[in-house]
């Protein structure tokens, strides 16, 4: 299990890693090709789109988990029921929201969200053309998730990985002939349609035998009920991905929308990054808990908490630490002087989101999705209501400082409630064997990098040498106390049994 698991976790990664990377480095030439205002109307069009996901009941929680356990006991007619439901239900959500967006662009656009009147009639026809996006990207979403529920992520990850890759630089690519922001979010429906088709083939040879199986009663209640708790985390999530968007595309502006989307985005692209590589734990948790394996699911649970915190706390020194260089190099003067504030602080709350990761995959794979869909719905309204007032009284930055105080109270009474009640780990164990071996040392590098970027940054080249000594300090940190010494063993056998036959 920890093999196939280690396996589908770096198969996920990579299926993110690479798109987010292309992501990234395109972005400057979409903010150019689009201009400031025209980015800030495209990232309130998709935020617009995202929130319209809400109505998303995430059926494909209960698919995943349902899937998994059918699949681990070879029951193929109860997997191509929960198949059948949610291909149905998803293709329902998709069409009702395309309807809601489409006839509501115009209120949208011309009275709740404060856009430059040049952009009004674009604006009003993307949204509308995005509605369709909205469709396909539903049936997408929850065709993805049936591979990953039999343990596939390879083949979620090498569509996703080609289409997050070809999508961003054909995006460049029709800026670049002239075009706007309604053939950008053309393009992007016309690759939807691709990637569902492409997903339904790959379902098709994983499941020669799949066929349309319509579920009973009994089992469409059970699967419903664990997705509508599992639908409240997922509506704390997209409100803290979308709702700050729109608040302030009303308060503040597109402008200040598209400096505050492309420090946000940066600190969401890297930080969630390593979440790829937790979210493989829940079909695993979920078979383990069937199997009664409790034992090993706290094992496997307190090493992968381990080693998934260093890689966050180090990402985040690199983030934060050096948030003004990253902006001033990747974007310009004008988005590091505006941005690095929202950059610095929405990497420490992506941070602290993340510790809720895999203690929420857990408790979820136990079959507690009621635990973390309360926690999760209680901090939406109040986090949402503290970044309001933040971006009320400070604009961007107060957004940004708003999330940082959400994340720190819900986190925090998150993990006392779940572990050793819905989760099979104590606190204690947890902080000793899972967040200390990585965070002291973290945090000693960080507080010596941002000294030296402090005293002694005059230019790139020393940016980039002390930039260098920060990663080299923080990969022997890992190296030496953080990975465990089995693991490392494991590790060094492979590279020379990589090496040996060359080298004979």
């Amino acid at each position: 299990m920890n093999l196939r698991l280690a396996r589908n976790a770096w198969s996920n990664l990579l299926g993110a890693a690479i798109p987010a990377l292309v992501m990234l480095g395109t972005v400057p030439l979409v903010v150019k090709g689009l201009g400031d205002a025209g980015y800030g109307v495209y990232s309130l069009v998709t935020a617009i789109v995202g929130y319209f996901a809400v109505i998303d009941i995430n059926v494909t929680a209960g698919s995943v988990k349902y899937i998994a356990e059918h699949n681990a006991r070879k029951d193929e007619d109860k997997i191509f029921e929960t198949m059948s439901f949610g291909l149905a239900t998803y293709a329902i959500i998709g069409l009702l929201g395309a309807i809601g967006l489409f006839l509501g662009a115009r209120w949208f656009v011309t009275d709740v969200f404060s856009v430059p009147g040049q952009l009004v009639p674009e604006a009003i026809d993307t949204l509308r053309l995005a509605a369709l996006g909205f469709l396909l990207g539903q049936v997408q979403n929850y065709l993805n998730s049936v591979p990953q529920s039999l343990m596939r992520y390879d083949i979620s990850a090498r569509v996703e990985m080609v289409f997050g890759t070809l999508v961003p630089l054909a995006t460049v690519g029709v800026l670049l002939l002239g075009h706007g922001l309604f053939e950008v979010i053309l393009l992007r429906v016309v690759a939807s349609s691709i990637h569902c088709a492409i997903l339904w083939r790959a379902i098709r040879r994983l499941l020669p035998n799949a066929r349309w199986r319509w579920p009973g009663a009994r089992f469409r209640s059970q699967l419903l009920g664990f997705s509508a708790y599992s639908f409240l985390s997922r509506f704390a999530m997209l409100s803290y991905t979308y709702a700050d968007k729109l608040i302030i595309g009303a308060l503040v502006g597109v402008t200040g929308l598209a400096y505050f989307t492309v420090a946000a985005t940066l600190a969401n692209r890297v930080l969630s990054l390593t979440f790829r590589l937790s979210s493989v734990f829940f079909p695993a948790a979920s078979a383990l808990a069937a199997a009664g394996e409790l034992v090993r699911l706290d094992r496997v649970y307190v090493k992968a908490t381990r080693y998934v915190v260093f890689l966050n706390a180090a990402i985040l020194t690199l983030v934060a630490v050096f948030a003004h260089q990253i902006l001033g190099y990747w974007m310009n003067d004008e988005f590091a002087r505006n941005g690095a504030t929202v950059l610095a602080v929405m990497a420490l709350s992506q941070f602290i989101d993340s510790l809720t990761s895999l203690p929420s995959l857990v408790n979820d794979g136990m079959g507690h999705p009621r635990v973390s869909g309360l926690f999760a719905v209680t901090r939406a309204v109040a986090g949402l209501a503290i970044v309001y007032t933040g971006v009320a009284g400070w604009g961007i930055d107060g957004a940004a400082w708003g999330h940082l105080i959400g994340s720190l109270l819900f986190t925090g009474a998150f993990l006392v409630y779940v572990h050793g009640r819905t989760v099979p780990t104590s606190l204690g164990r947890l902080l000793g064997q899972g967040y200390a071996p990585g965070l002291f040392g973290v945090a000693l590098v960080a507080v010596a990098a941002s000294t030296a970027e402090q005293l002694f940054d005059r230019g790139a080249w020393d940016f980039l040498f002390i930039l260098g000594v920060t990663v080299l300090l923080l990969g022997v940190h890992g190296a030496l106390f953080v990975i465990e010494r089995d693991d490392r063993l494991l590790a060094w056998s492979r590279v020379k049994a990589r090496w040996q036959p060359a080298g004979s």
